[in-house]
């Protein structure tokens, strides 16, 4: 595998962040990083392809990327992820993830934080492991599959059908802090949920996200990073843009006897 820089990036790491008002908006330049993690050179090979030891090479790529560009303290969050299938938004067939460093903290991810942060200092537990322990304890009929040290999932309240994610069970809020001697637990159980979605769905576009910590800011460590991964089935359109709803048509409960139940042999 080899990391890249991308060639058309969203942003670029020269320069200043230059932040700035017009009226009532905010304007900055567009400073960051954005790099291309070019999975293995077999051009037609999914990561649900790939042995147990590569998707273990992409990981600690993952990790050792954030670590490095976490040193330039101008980024505030570092963003992972994979988009397969024209419909989930890649633009080239050959297997790769991107990374980009950005100097804020994202919305979304501002929002997320906050949420677990709220929910800690309600209940003083972590929100993302009681969901663990919830599925762990009721019967386990939305679980994927789990080894020793994660879990894989479709959540009770799925945006897509078919959503899993998968979370570490020891609580940890920096994806960039997994230990060696986890990263093949995690390598295989990433390999196998994408194994199992693609042996019941067919080969189709998704995306997988990494959610993890800001870096070089407050974090609390009510935080708990995890994968999402978003099967492109449907289209998101008016009503779920208008309402924020979703609409799914199989419930997790299904999605997980599925994907539980599928051979991979």
């Amino acid at each position: 595998m080899r990391t890249v820089p991308n060639k058309f990036p969203a942003l670029i790491i020269e320069g200043d962040l230059d932040k700035r008002a017009l009226g009532i908006y905010d304007a900055s330049n567009g400073v960051g990083a954005h790099e291309v993690i070019i999975d293995s050179p077999h051009h037609y090979k999914g990561v649900d392809s790939l042995s147990e030891k590569e998707v273990e090479c992409i990981l600690h790529s993952y990790r050792s990327r954030s670590l490095d560009l976490r040193k330039d303290k101008r980024f505030k969050y570092i963003l992972i992820f994979k988009n397969v299938g024209a419909e989930a938004g890649a633009s080239l067939e050959h297997g790769h993830s991107q990374l980009i460093a950005l100097p804020m903290v994202p919305k979304n991810v501002k929002d997320e934080v906050k949420g677990a942060r709220r929910f800690y200092e309600y209940r003083e537990r972590c929100i993302f492991c009681d969901m663990v322990a919830y599925e762990e304890e009721n019967g386990k009929e939305r679980v994927v599959l789990e080894n020793d040290n994660f879990i894989a999932f479709c959540p009770l309240s799925s945006r897509f059908s078919f959503e899993t994610w998968i979370i570490p069970k020891q609580h940890v809020q920096d994806f960039a802090q997994i230990q060696d001697v986890h990263l093949n637990d995690l390598a295989k159980i990433l390999k196998e949920t994408l194994l199992r979605l693609k042996n019941v769905l067919g080969e189709h576009p998704y995306n997988y996200i990494i959610h993890t910590s800001p870096v070089n800011t407050d974090a609390h460590f009510s935080y708990h990073w995890h994968i999402e991964i978003m099967p492109k089935l449907t289209r998101v359109a008016g009503f779920e843009w208008g309402s924020g709803f979703y609409v799914v048509f199989t419930p997790p409960e299904v999605a997980a006897k599925c994907l539980r139940e599928v051979s991979i042999g």
